[in-house]
C-alpha cells in the first residue's frame, strides 16, 4: 500500500488508514462500480470498524480529488469508479443491474458534432444506455420471454 500511500499524499490527502484501505478495494475489486453501502460491507466483512458516514466522506474525497468518478444509474443510487483517466459509456441491463462499459469513436465524433452545429463545445459527458437483456443466462429474468 506504500504507493497508494504516496498516491494519496501528491493529491493533497493523508494516508489514513480508512483511505487506504478503500483506495485498496477499488483496486483490488472484480466490481468496477461500487456504492458506497457495497464498500462498507466489503470493510466489515474484512473486520474493519468503520462508520458509514466516513466511507461517504473519504468516496466524496477521492471523487473531488480524481481518483473516482460517481455515476447514478437506474436505481437513483451513487455508484463510483476508479478513474482511470480513459472515457468510456455505460450500458446497463434492467433486469439483473450489470454495468458493461464501451467506448465507441463514432459515439464520441457525433456527440462532438452536433454540439458544435448548435453552437457547443462539450467539456464531460456521460452515456448511459438502459436496455433489456437477451440473456438467456440473465440471473434476475423474471422468467418473462424477453423481446428480441
Amino acid at each position: 500500500m506504500s504507493d497508494n500511500s504516496k498516491n494519496l499524499k501528491s493529491i493533497g490527502l493523508k494516508a489514513t488508514y480508512p483511505r487506504l484501505k478503500i483506495l485498496d478495494l477499488f483496486q483490488s475489486s472484480d466490481q468496477r462500480h461500487l456504492t458506497a453501502e457495497d464498500v462498507y460491507r466489503a470493510l466489515m466483512n474484512e473486520g474493519m470498524d468503520i462508520g458509514l458516514a466516513t466511507v461517504y466522506r473519504v468516496l466524496t474525497q477521492f471523487e473531488q480529488a480524481g481518483l473516482l468518478e460517481r455515476h447514478y444509474f437506474e436505481s437513483g443510487k451513487a455508484v463510483f469508479e476508479l478513474n482511470e483517466g480513459g472515457h468510456h459509456d455505460h450500458l446497463v441491463c434492467m433486469q439483473c443491474g450489470k454495468v458493461e462499459e464501451f467506448f465507441d469513436a463514432e459515439i464520441e465524433r457525433r456527440q462532438n458534432k452536433i454540439a458544435e452545429e448548435r453552437g457547443y463545445a462539450i467539456r464531460e459527458h456521460a452515456l448511459y444506455i438502459y436496455a433489456d437483456c437477451k440473456r438467456e443466462n440473465c440471473p434476475n429474468r423474471d422468467g418473462e420471454q424477453q423481446g428480441g
